[in-house]
């Protein structure tokens, strides 16, 4: 029944109240990100370029790998290939879109260089326009998922350009006329529980629209899980451990260990809907992706403050 109503309020394959629901969770993030930031970069040049390395050129593949070796190999008796396939894009989706605005929550929590996170954020977000479709069409046609290009790039345009622009000149506006106090105490605490609100309409549009997989395949949340949670852990010691391989301080290491391993998942959401439904298994595993994030990303925060005695003051 949901599916059959949400086909029809669609535009070029996008269903138009999933897209709402889905700027709704970015623009607030947007809104954060202090694009003039990127003029710092020489400051923490090496915590920069570990973040940019792992997020790149490591994370995308070992996602690829992780949830092959798992999905077609050491859970085959209970998957079916074609489902596998599936499961493996959203994976796909997930390990090309690392996070974006969710990093100042972990930053926050581990005690991270306030000034490194805002610089690291808004060049990972302008990274994101330019190597998110080529590392995607390439990992899925490594998988034999036909992608057309229109499609993603249309996907990167609706769910990152629009909300990043949107969120750049808000900022602009509302600083131009109210202060950079203003809008850091007051503006942007306006949007708090929009991303909430709109992340979980989501899910429960996802869920609703799965109802006839979950039923089918009820141990299949957990199976999408694991490799999911592998992943993230796994990215977060290579950034960690290089972070204090490359002597930094804790409050670089731990955000670069944090944005590797969380995901940017309304992204991954996002573009798993454009291309293959609410519906798809693949928007599925994007859904799972959100479900396991929040609790190990905690886990790893606490191992983040346990191990901070480990860097250098």
């Amino acid at each position: 029944m949901i599916p059959n109503i949400l086909n029809k309020f669609e535009y070029a394959g996008i269903s138009i109240p999933m897209a709402v629901l889905i700027w709704i969770m970015i623009y607030p993030m947007m809104i954060k990100v202090d694009f003039k930031s990127v003029k710092y970069i020489s400051k923490n040049p090496k915590g920069l370029f570990v973040t940019w390395i792992v997020n790149w050129l490591i994370k995308p593949f070992t996602m690829y790998g992780i949830a092959c070796l798992f999905f077609f190999v050491l859970f085959r008796a209970f998957i079916p290939v074609e489902l596998a396939t599936e499961y493996l894009a959203g994976a796909v989706l997930l390990g090309a879109a690392p996070c974006t605005a969710m990093v100042f929550v972990w930053s926050t929590l581990t005690k991270g260089n306030p000034a490194y996170t805002v610089v690291q954020v808004a060049t990972n977000d302008l990274i994101i326009l330019i190597a998110f479709v080529p590392i995607v069409k390439f990992l899925l046609g490594v998988s034999n998922v036909s992608v057309p290009y229109g499609t993603l790039f249309f996907s990167v345009i609706l769910f990152v350009v629009i909300p990043l622009v949107g969120g750049v000149f808000t900022r602009i506006v509302v600083v131009k006329n109210k202060g950079i106090e203003y809008f850091e105490n007051t503006f942007v605490h306006k949007f708090d529980n929009a991303t909430i609100v709109g992340l979980l309409l989501t899910l429960v549009l996802i869920f609703a629209s799965q109802t006839e997989v979950i039923l089918s395949n009820p141990l299949h949340i957990v199976l999408i899980a694991v490799p999911l949670t592998v992943q993230t852990v796994l990215i977060f010691f290579i950034a960690y451990s290089a972070s204090k391989i490359f002597g930094m301080s804790h409050d670089i290491a731990a955000p670069a260990g944090m944005i590797g391993a969380s995901n940017f998942f309304e992204l991954a959401v996002a573009v798993a809907i454009a291309l293959f439904g609410t519906t798809s298994p693949a928007a599925l595993a994007t859904t799972v992706g959100v479900l396991t994030e929040v609790p190990v990303m905690l886990a790893l925060v606490k191992v983040a403050n346990s191990t901070r005695g480990w860097f250098k003051k």
